[in-house]
């Protein structure tokens, strides 16, 4: 059975930064690209940003290339966010992401993604 945990998210200052953690379990975590979504209040799902099984590719959405970092440690079956520059609009709840299928190369569109997570609260405020 597929898990994905999100952690790390909380209170993030405009300007600041934070690092959100995906612990995931019940497949070969190597064998599959990985990515990062989010739901902001009232808006539905975006899809952010995503890396290839491997850990040597990555792409980012426009929303926030420059300014988050997406990294995994497939050793350890964990996936990473690494928010910097946090602005008021990064608000929302933050999904880790699997893809649904085990194929090279990165799907950049969200219908290619299972999120079985609960996903893990960021709120921006000073």
């Amino acid at each position: 059975q597929v898990q994905l945990v999100e952690s790390g998210g909380g209170l993030a200052q405009p300007g600041g930064s934070l690092t959100l953690s995906c612990a995931a379990s019940g497949f070969t975590f190597s064998d599959y690209a990985m990515a990062w979504a989010r739901r902001a209040p009232g808006q539905g799902r975006e899809w952010l940003c995503g890396i290839y099984a491997d850990g040597h590719g990555t792409h980012y959405t426009e929303a926030v290339r420059g300014r988050f970092t997406i990294s995994r440690d497939n050793a350890n079956n964990m996936l990473y966010l690494h928010m910097t520059d946090v602005k008021a609009e990064d608000a929302g709840l933050y999904y880790c992401l699997k893809d649904k299928v085990r194929r090279p190369g990165l799907r950049i569109t969200f219908n290619h993604y299972e999120f079985p997570g609960l996903g893990t609260q960021v709120t921006v405020s000073s």
